[in-house]
């Protein structure tokens, strides 16, 4: 059996970072955002229902304008409900699936999921794995990062469970303050403690 590591943190944590560490020492990743991208593709089931209930304003030629239904879902939290309610099914089974077909032929799979504790995606895991900086740095780093005022980085922020909160919750923590390069050993650590490493 594969063993199935799901990455999460917060935004502007560094996830991208530690995810890639895997990806290079060649491990398996489902990408949670890049499915969601797949899913609402022209021609897709799920591009199909979104038409269905918010429009046919949401698109442009055939495909989907996020930016349009970025402007309906933003303000109206019945809308985002919905949309998130409608997405929910086809992504969760996506991923899912991913995940089964990769395990077949790998013994470690890194699912990264960005909002994996708020979606409830830990109860397909062996493991959760947090990036982690405290919440102070990643408003710093995310202010930088998007070019975004304090008030516009926070609200971003709260849209997520806390970083505090995942914390909690991790099994355990890829620890992000430092450098690139530490950050990586602790990846390579943890690779070579679970016998995953591959020399």
């Amino acid at each position: 059996m594969a063993f199935i590591l799901g990455v999460t943190g917060g935004i502007a944590t560094g996830k991208s970072t530690v995810v890639d560490v895997f990806r290079k020492a060649g491990v398996p990743i489902v990408d949670g955002d890049l499915i969601a991208r797949e899913i609402v593709e022209p021609g897709q089931p799920a591009l199909k229902a979104l038409v269905a209930a918010f429009g046919e304003e949401i698109l442009t030629e055939d495909r989907l304008n996020r930016k349009k239904l970025g402007e309906i879902v933003f303000n109206d939290p019945a809308k985002r409900q919905l949309l998130d309610r409608l997405l929910d099914g086809y992504l969760r089974g996506a991923i899912t699936d991913q995940i089964k077909e990769a395990a077949k032929t790998a013994p470690l799979v890194v699912a990264d999921i960005p909002l994996l504790y708020e979606a409830d995606y830990q109860q397909y895991m062996d493991q959760v794995a947090v990036v982690y900086i405290p919440k102070e740095l990643q408003l710093t780093r995310l202010m930088q990062r998007d070019h975004l005022t304090k008030e516009a980085a926070l609200q971003r922020m709260k849209s997520q469970l806390s970083i505090e909160e995942k914390r909690q919750k991790a099994d355990f923590l890829f620890d992000n303050q430092g450098t690139r390069e530490e950050t990586r050993q602790q990846v390579l650590r943890w690779l070579a403690e679970k016998g995953f490493s591959q020399d």
